[in-house]
């Protein structure tokens, strides 16, 4: 049974709003990848908002909790990091080994070839199958690759990404780094060195050149907990944009969504729901919310 379906059936159960009803609901909830912090203030608040707004069945409760749920979502919504006009898009994918960047890149350039002209950058090049992986991505879906050989330098593949961005006017720039790079210190030198190379690009002619840069961290939201202490790790090193949350078709129960907006303000903005290009989507907060309770 799908987390959605265990919440669905648990409102539907119920019949009253005892204390055993929101202790369950609690246990359900750290269940459901919330983690114990969260699940525990949200099943407060909505104890609380019941007793005074004097709701006393399930089903109203549930309309309640959806209303909470949207208040972690729409607080960590920002501006900042979606496209700019005028601007070179340049969106670096971060994450540790194994949870899907290569794949989600390719993902993104097919979205973004809709109605843009993407252009992809392999920048991890510590693993040799993920420059090829990319290559092939690129010729299937008819998007450029930028490469270099095995062990080259991720910041000079970035920089001729960007040459290339500029020269063929392509835009977003979606860059792929390696996995190794998920402890703090080698995290922080690598963007380090990145944040450099762009700001040599802009300024390289004496004219600053419009350049709106993202990192956007790839998460496997089947790994739950796991998850929420990779997010927590690096947005203790650096600044992350937004968050890409892959594998979102299989086991995943959905609560880290919520964890990651409501405890590290971190907003979730694609999701991808399955292997082929087309799996990877917008996130759609209201429909996400509405599937996790049940409503559909």
């Amino acid at each position: 049974m799908k987390f959605s379906e265990k919440l669905k059936s648990f409102f539907g159960i119920k019949n009253e709003l005892t204390d055993e009803f929101f202790d369950d609901l609690l246990d359900l909830l750290v269940e459901g990848d919330f983690g114990v912090s969260l699940a525990s203030q949200s099943v407060e608040e909505l104890q609380v908002r019941c007793k005074k707004e004097k709701i006393t069945t399930p089903e109203k409760a549930k309309e309640l909790f959806r209303m909470i749920l949207h208040a972690y979502i729409a607080n960590s919504v920002r501006e900042d990091n979606q496209f700019r006009d005028g601007a070179l898009n340049v969106i670096l994918l971060l994450g540790v080994n194994g949870v899907g960047k290569t794949t989600t890149a390719a993902k993104l350039a097919c979205l973004f070839s809709k109605e843009a002209k993407p252009l992809l950058a392999a920048g991890d090049t510590f693993r040799a199958a993920a420059i090829d992986q990319l290559v092939i991505h690129g010729e299937r879906l008819g998007v450029r690759v930028v490469a270099h050989k095995q062990h080259g330098d991720t910041a000079a593949v970035i920089y001729d990404a960007l040459e290339a961005a500029r020269a063929g006017n392509y835009n977003p720039l979606i860059a792929d780094t390696a996995g190794r790079m998920h402890t703090k210190s080698a995290l922080v030198e690598e963007l380090k060195k990145i944040d450099r190379v762009i700001e040599r690009f802009k300024t390289q002619d004496g004219s600053a050149k419009a350049i709106h840069y993202l990192k956007y961290l790839v998460l496997d939201a089947t790994t739950g907990s796991n998850a929420f202490v990779q997010a927590e790790t690096f947005s203790e090193a650096i600044r992350i944009d937004g968050v890409v949350l892959t594998k979102m078709d299989s086991s995943a129960k959905g609560g880290i969504v919520f964890a990651l907006a409501a405890k590290l303000c971190l907003p979730v903005l694609f999701i991808c729901d399955g292997e082929k290009y087309e799996n990877l989507k917008d996130f759609d907060a209201e429909k996400f919310i509405q599937t996790f309770l049940g409503f559909e």
